[in-house]
């Protein structure tokens, strides 16, 4: 189980930072036992406080002995200027950028999972997940994921370094995934 949060959904700070707040009691009530943070959020000050806010309350379980499985994703860019902007970055480059700025804001030294939010359709899935190996092998991410990605691109991910975590809309109105991607990931 997981708290899931996109800051882009809900752009009240407040509704968001009370979600943080009830993690401690889910944590305990209903076993939750992963983070899962955005790399995008509806304004550079609500994104810093937020964080901010995160990295408190990561610190805090973590000094109560709970163990946390700690998940953000990147690919989602926005521009300061324009808040309706949004884009899919998937460079090597900024692969390493928003893992860096992820890392320095939750106050941590490793992610758990990292994952590409979304694949983008200009840079080769081998680039994007060869620049992130990258930041495994050097300690800063334990596991690597994607979401919303395709069979093929699974394969092709997969081959440049092991993927362990997929998101994609699996339930009772959209079950499409069920005619190839189950059977690959099964294979993989």
């Amino acid at each position: 189980y997981y708290i899931f949060s996109d800051l882009v959904e809900i752009p009240n700070l407040g509704t968001r930072a009370n979600a943080y707040v009830f993690y401690l009691i889910q944590r305990h009530l209903f076993g939750v036992d992963e983070l899962e943070t955005p790399i995008a959020a509806p304004s550079e000050r609500k994104w810093l406080l937020l964080y901010a806010l995160l990295s408190f309350v990561y610190r805090m379980i973590v000094s109560l002995g709970i163990a946390v499985f700690l998940a953000t994703k990147f690919g989602n860019v926005r521009r300061k200027d324009d808040l309706s902007y949004r884009a899919i970055l998937g460079t090597p480059e900024y692969v390493r950028e928003a893992c860096d700025a992820s890392l320095k804001r939750l106050g941590v030294e490793t992610i758990d999972l990292y994952y590409q939010h979304r694949v983008d359709p200009n840079v080769p899935i081998e680039d994007t997940v060869g620049a992130m190996a990258e930041l495994v092998t050097e300690g800063k991410v334990r596991f690597l994921g994607l979401s919303e990605a395709g069979a093929e691109t699974i394969r092709r991910a997969h081959a440049v370094h092991p993927i362990t975590a997929l998101q994609s809309e699996y339930s009772l109105w959209e079950r499409s995934m069920e005619d190839d991607l189950i059977t690959t990931l099964r294979e993989l």
